[in-house]
């Protein structure tokens, strides 16, 4: 009786959309005027204290175990409680534990290999074709190629840098290679790519040699700290600030500083939050762990005591949301195989992630943005109008 009172008021207040919840005693209730847009069942009662520790935790793990189901887009409900201010999803009382993190180079290793070391044949099934896994770039109206937005990201991000042809480039989390090979291979530039993932490193090592790039392309398997005193002209990197954790934001771009020479350019894609920096339980104990979202002051403040300047800021959440629901179709259109490689509860897991991704991007809860920063006076080597930015490749 306790529980169900609890779970009333808690989600009483939860939804901007008409939401049934049927709880584990065949009872039920409707929220919001009108006929349920989605349907939550609870197939047993979840602990309380398990929710009031952290409800992204419990409730994640309980959909994963079957213990709730949901009838309708998992997004549109996710969407919907980020978009209500009583939400539970909003309300920190229910998000205070949160796992330990450590962000030790071999503590960082162990984080990224244990999300895209999974297997590349696994990323095959649900990514475009260029296997980029990250924030996708659509121009031109075009809300349903993939690859081509895919492609379209990549040298929005190279044009930014006003790139000069024989100049160098280093890559911070090169991923599977393609916009590192793209800037050698149609930008004419020497590139370096960095990766901590086994798998990423032997797929971009095989790309090099097959297309003949040994003497203007090379990646390292190792930590981004560790690259002693060389520098480059451009820096880039995608997807990567997100992994570093909130203590080790300002060694990140001390880094960067380090690696860059004078009037160099660098542009840094990553998630950001605009109200500031968060963490959420569930997909660092699933999903990456030691993540941690910035805030974009936080960002902002790092850039500035590092001496670096902005020529550039950028925001894409759009993009993002857009491309999470095309990873989640195509996800799903290869649901059966994926549960026959990795398990029913990996794959529950794995399509909760990517429509609450895709949901916090709509509803504004996250961002992703793009900063273009110089070593030097901002944009000293950068044409005086972003015009140049729009160029068709």
């Amino acid at each position: 009786m306790l529980e169900k009172t609890f779970y009333k008021t808690l989600l009483s207040h939860s939804f901007n959309i008409p939401v049934k919840i049927n709880f584990w005693d065949g009872s039920s209730v409707n929220y919001g005027e009108g006929e349920p847009e989605v349907t939550i069942t609870f197939k047993e009662k979840i602990p309380v204290k398990d929710v009031t520790r952290n409800a992204s935790i419990a409730l994640g793990e309980a959909y994963m175990d079957h213990k709730i189901e949901i009838d309708g887009s998992i997004q549109k409900l996710i969407e919907s409680a980020y978009e209500n201010a009583g939400s539970f999803m909003r309300n920190s009382k229910l998000r205070k534990f949160m796992p330990k993190q450590s962000h030790t180079e071999n503590q960082s290793e162990d984080d990224v290999q244990s999300h895209y070391d999974i297997g590349n044949d696994f990323y095959r099934l649900w990514l475009d074709d260029t296997l980029t896994y990250s924030c996708a770039y659509f121009t031109g109206g075009n809300q349903n190629d993939l690859t081509a937005a895919q492609i379209a990201k990549v040298h929005h991000i190279l044009k930014k840098l006003n790139p000069q042809p024989g100049k160098t480039l280093l890559d911070i989390g090169c991923g599977w290679g393609t916009l590192m090979l793209t800037a050698a291979k149609e930008y004419n530039l020497k590139v370096t790519g960095v990766t901590l993932s086994e798998e990423q490193y032997q797929f971009v090592q095989k790309k090099i040699q097959d297309e003949g790039l040994s003497n203007v392309a090379e990646v390292k398997l190792t930590d981004y700290r560790e690259l002693g005193k060389r520098q480059w002209d451009y820096i880039t990197s995608v997807g990567m600030f997100e992994h570093v954790g909130k203590e080790n934001l300002g060694i990140y771009f001390r880094d960067i500083a380090k690696y860059m020479k004078d009037d160099g350019v660098a542009l840094i894609h990553g998630i950001t939050r605009q109200q500031g920096g968060a963490y959420n339980g569930w997909i660092n104990k699933y999903i990456f762990p030691g993540g941690y979202i910035p805030g974009l002051a936080e960002m902002i403040g790092h850039i500035e005591e590092n001496h670096l300047q902005i020529a550039d800021i950028e925001m894409l959440r759009r993009h993002y949301q857009r491309t999470l629901e095309i990873w989640d179709q195509n996800f799903n259109a290869h649901r059966e195989t994926i549960e026959k490689m990795m398990g029913d509860r990996f794959t529950r897991m794995w399509d909760l992630y990517l429509q609450a991704c895709a949901a916090s991007f709509e509803s504004g809860n996250i961002d992703v943005i793009q900063y273009l920063i110089t070593k030097g006076a901002s944009g000293k080597n950068l044409p005086m109008t972003r015009d140049y930015m729009m160029n068709e490749k």
